[in-house]
């Protein structure tokens, strides 16, 4: 029997669908209509007034995927509306609610750009006040971005301008001038708000009730042949429900608007476009709604209207002075904290928090993330040595566990540090109808009401005058939560107030299943690595040839490549949640920053000869590189490799320069054999591997302790094939089917591909499917890991590749390198095989270890990993740490991850935790070939190796101050000597914008420093005119 309940609020939808909206506006007159086509990039405004335009009929196609279309239309007010409200209404053809689809930005006659336009979204007042006569002339840019919707999985081709087709994909269904009847308008609103509140109270609750037989009453006072003329009437019988306020037990519902900033579903210059479109509409309410609040993310967003739309730049002046403008966040973009790194996350606050607050006189003192799906637990130290004192997250669904039990606490990071932290309620893209219910969702039981802060607006256009007049609405209304609109920063104040003693919460945000998004979208994550590497070399060596050599330091070009790449690390890109093109941007804008990097660190360190390495990595080294071969004669012991190149032995101290082609001395030579029982054996007196015939690492022995790191009876660097669910995973997805599991450990060509006193390896070719795996296991003089080189084409569609290493360790917990530290995850009784339990992120190491006892694995650019354990029959423990390589998601990108693909890895046995992270980052910075003559000293060392030297560059004011940024790596309290072999008369403490802070005293050409576990510390050494000594320690 059909619920009476459910067909009286049909009744209400239907009600406002067919008869209100309808009589919004009851006199329309067409406008005169014209044309041009362009099917490539955009153009301004400029250009679009001086063009040629056709004819164009409403029903008429237009809009191949990402092109652009110009329209002029032009009509005359008639007379008869003077004093009336006149809006342009136009239906460019798209879907409301669709993800994607047409938008437009309407300019004046002269090109000045006026307000979006948006499926379903507000349509523009072209006068609030009409004289009647005047003649109306607009020049509207619709751009034909497709409709992709990576939830359904469709519109998926669009997303690649190779497959996108040249369809039109729209048709103009509508262009007028229009008069809106006011009266219409506040009762379509008045209903509205009170049905989404009658539909969020309890069924039977007496107040449902009355807004229920209220609801009637009203429906029945209207005619609905005319509905202007009784409005009025209908709105009188809603006064009572309205005029019932709410009580003191209300809840409180803070409503801040939400900018659309997203950058995964359209390429760069459209998604300028889009925060032009956004960004005017938004001014424009502004001026309509003085008590709007809107939250803006991202400092490029509004650097792209600086330098692309100056005049909409200036009315977000305007309204960032005016209070309706609130830019959050403090980043750069949005980014993802979990990928990026730790550096990079310094720079987005760095670069994000001087523009707002140089170009738009904002200091923005909080973290703006309600899209992100997880967060990592180094930002809470970081946001605070940026100044900012807050965090907006967004609480994760019902049925995503565990949730923080709070919405509103102390967010504590690896450090210590702790960040005032709310998970605000609702859905990302909750508009208007979501007032309602998400304040009655969540409640917060620590003060004497309900507070919640609520980002809201429509996914495309933002905010819209229905929020803002629900808003007005709910400010008093029995039922609901008291809903004002507020400044995050207000909201943050009064919730510090409220709750001094907030709950505590360790550790990393997650909050929403996105694990897959560790993995998707390969190419992109291994180039932002090595940008973010050259970057931090660019930057040592331009400060080092800066203070040694007086070269000018490139501040302009970093200042430019730095917020080149910080662009790509937006949440939804990094975390290869973007469609094709996106990527494809992504990987290119990588590409020319690492060429104009190149450049930088050949002006700065001089050209190589062979004779010479630089060391990136904070560690010494002495280890066996492969180098162009030198014209001339190498002194030391030196390797011809199969491709004509030379490996020698060459060392360096930390962020320096020493010599490559060193003689063997008493390090041992490498060895290769034949194994008993096929494979081979690779042996340098530290290490014995055994490879097997079928290329899978049999036993990795610490000849020290003579304990092998491999299970017994097992096998590392199994490579495993998992299926996932057919054309449906998305990019943050990561859904294995069971039972789905194939070990790649059958037939395979295994041969030594090079032998000698320096390096050995033994190379494993496969064939799987339509992929191929070409992998290089190498070991190397003096070395105590075994390096892998991991080559793939990758053919596969659903599936996900995962390198399996079974290890003889009863670990309780392992560690996982992230920036400025580590985090510990408990190892999990779990042999089912299944990779997205307990899947990780790492950056640049993961250990396993029991008392006495570890390995290692380092990473450059795998960053997804699951660690699991099960009990043998021996009564042993086999520990599997397997590392996620590769999945070949079909949404939004059909063809992520397709190609060849390139990763290394290094096991090191015998290792504790400090040897893990120096693996990482010998893997991430790899030595560089240098120039002949004496090795110039580091600029900096220390003599604590717990503490790392992150960062060496010149200070941004261009003062010539050296900056110099370091952590404490292990998570105990460090006791440390900063020797400095450069000219300075002082060093200070500053926070990550570089302001000066405490003094700490230099005395011998050093300073001494005592750090807390985990703590970043940046110093700024005040340069003097005299040079210093060359330090000693591990440098920079």
């Amino acid at each position: 029997m059909h619920d009476r309940r459910d067909s009286g609020e049909e009744r209400i939808t239907a009600f406002l669908a067919e008869r209100l909206r309808p009589a919004l506006y009851p006199q329309r007159v067409p406008l005169d209509v014209s044309a041009w086509h362009i099917p490539g990039e955009p153009v301004p405004a400029g250009i679009a007034l001086r063009a040629s335009y056709a004819p164009f009929a409403v029903g008429d196609p237009w809009g191949s995927p990402w092109s652009t279309t110009w329209f002029r239309v032009h009509a005359a007010v008639p007379e008869r509306w003077a004093g009336r409200r006149v809006d342009l209404l136009v239906d460019l053809g798209g879907t409301d609610g669709a993800a994607g689809g047409p938008a437009a930005l309407v300019h004046d006659a002269h090109g000045t750009p006026l307000n979006g336009l948006h499926p379903g979204a507000d349509p523009l007042p072209v006068r609030l006040r009409a004289r009647g006569g005047e003649q109306v002339r607009l020049l509207i840019e619709a751009a034909a971005d497709p409709p992709i919707d990576p939830d359904r999985g469709t519109g998926l081709l669009h997303g690649d301008p190779a497959t996108a087709g040249d369809t039109p994909l729209y048709r103009l269904r509508s262009a007028d001038l229009a008069v809106r009847d006011d009266g219409v308008w506040r009762l379509l609103h008045d209903m509205a708000a009170l049905a989404d509140l009658m539909r969020a109270l309890p069924a039977g609750s007496a107040r449902r009730q009355e807004l229920s037989h209220a609801l009637e009453r009203a429906m029945d006072a209207v005619d609905p042949a005319a509905a202007a003329r009784t409005a009025s009437r209908a709105r009188e019988r809603l006064g009572p429900v309205l005029a019932r306020r709410a009580g003191d037990s209300a809840g409180s519902l803070a409503v801040v608007g939400r900018a659309p900033v997203g950058m995964g579903l359209r390429p760069a210059h459209e998604a300028v476009r889009a925060c032009a479109r956004a960004f005017s509409t938004l001014a424009t309410l502004a001026a309509e709604y003085p008590e709007l609040v809107v939250a803006v993310p991202g400092a490029q967003h509004h650097a792209w209207m600086k330098e692309h739309q100056p005049h909409v730049f200036e009315r977000i002046r305007k309204a960032v002075a005016d209070g309706n403008w609130a830019p959050v966040g403090g980043m750069w973009v949005p980014a993802d904290t979990e990928l990026a790194g730790g550096e990079s996350l310094v720079r987005q606050f760095v670069h994000g928090r001087r523009f707002l607050r140089d170009e738009l006189g904002a200091d923005s003192d909080g973290v703006w993330l309600p899209d992100a799906m997880g967060a990592s637990p180094a930002l809470p130290q970081l946001a605070r040595l940026a100044g900012a004192t807050w965090l907006l997250a967004r609480r994760p669904a019902p049925d995503h566990a565990p949730a923080p039990p709070h919405h509103t606490f102390r967010w504590e990071g690896i450090d210590g540090t702790a960040l005032l932290t709310h998970l605000a309620p609702g859905a990302p893209e909750d508009g208007a109808p979501a007032l309602t219910g998400a304040g009655a969702s969540a409640p917060t039981p620590a003060g004497p009401a309900t507070r919640a802060l609520l980002p809201a607006g429509r996914p495309a256009a933002g905010p819209d005058r229905a929020l803002l007049e629900r808003t007005r609405r709910l400010a008093d209304l029995d039922g609901a939560p008291k809903v004002t609109m507020q400044h995050p920063a207000a909201f943050f104040r009064t919730a510090r107030d409220e709750h001094p003693d907030s709950p505590v919460v360790r550790g990393a945000l997650d909050l929403a299943p996105h694990c897959g998004g560790f993995t998707s979208q390969a190419r992109t994550k291994r180039a932002n690595r090595l940008s973010e590497s050259l970057l931090h070399e660019a930057e040592l060596w331009s400060a080092t040839a800066a203070v040694r050599l007086g070269i000018g330091y490139p501040h302009d070009e970093l200042d430019a490549l730095w917020k080149q790449v910080l662009a790509q690390q937006s949440d939804d890109v990094l975390s290869g949640a973007g469609i094709a093109w996106v990527h494809a941007d992504a990987e290119a804008a990588h590409r020319l920053a690492q060429r104009r990097l190149e450049r930088l660190v050949r002006r700065a360190a001089g050209e190589p000869d062979g004779t010479a390495v630089l060391n990136p990595a904070p560690v010494p080294r002495r280890e066996v590189v492969v180098l162009d071969a030198p014209a001339g004669p190498v002194p030391g012991t030196a390797q011809l490799m199969p491709d004509g190149r030379l490996a020698v032995l060459a060392e360096a101290p930390a962020l320096g320069a020493g010599p490559a082609g060193i003689p063997l001395g008493g390090t041992a030579p490498v060895s290769v054999r034949p194994a008993a029982g096929g494979g081979h054996l690779l042996d340098n007196a530290l290490l014995r591997v055994h490879i097997g015939p079928d290329g899978l690492v049999r036993s990795l022995v610490d000849l020290a302790t003579g304990r092998d790191a491999i299970a017994p009876g097992a096998a590392g660097n199994l490579l495993q094939l998992h299926r996932e669910g057919t054309g449906r995973t998305g990019a943050r997805d990561l859904d294995p089917r069971p039972g789905t599991i194939r070990d790649l450990d059958g037939a395979a060509r295994v041969a030594v591909y090079a032998h000698g006193p320096l390096l050995a390896t033994v190379r494993v070719s496969r064939v799987t499917g339509r992929s191929t795996v070409v992998q290089d296991l190498t070991l190397t003089a003096g070395s105590r890991a075994l390096s892998i080189g991991t080559d793939v084409d990758w053919r596969e569609r659903d599936t996900v590749l995962t390198c399996a290493w079974p290890l003889d360790v009863h670990a309780e917990q392992s560690r996982a390198g992230i920036q400025f530290g580590h985090v510990t995850h408990p190892v999990h009784e779990d042999g089912d095989g299944d990779p997205a339990r307990h899947q990780a992120t790492a950056h640049g190491w993961i250990h396993l270890g029991e008392h006495g006892w570890g390995v290692a694995l380092a990473t450059d650019t795998v960053h997804g990993h699951d660690v699991a354990r099960r009990t043998r029959a021996d009564g042993g423990t086999t520990t599997v740490l397997r590392t996620t390589l590769l999945r070949a998601p079909g949404r939004p990108d059909p063809h992520a991850d397709r190609g060849p693909q390139r990763f290394r890895h290094a096991l090191v046995p015998a290792a504790d935790t400090a040897d893990a992270r120096d693996a990482g980052q010998v893997l991430c910075h790899p030595l560089r070939p240098g120039p002949a003559g004496p090795p110039g000293p580091p600029l900096v060392a220390v003599d604590n190796p717990d503490v790392v030297i992150d960062t060496v560059k010149l200070a941004d004011d261009r003062s010539g101050d050296v900056v110099v940024r370091l952590h404490e790596s292990r998570g105990g309290r460090a006791a440390v000597r900063l020797a400095v072999g450069c000219a300075a008369t002082a060093v200070h403490e500053t926070d990550l914008l570089e302001e000066r802070s405490a003094e700490h005293p230099l005395r011998g050409g050093g300073v001494r420093l005592t750090l807390r576990p985990f703590q970043i510390l940046t110093l700024r050494l005040v340069r003097g005119p005299v040079p210093c000594d060359a330090p000693e320690g591990h440098g920079a």
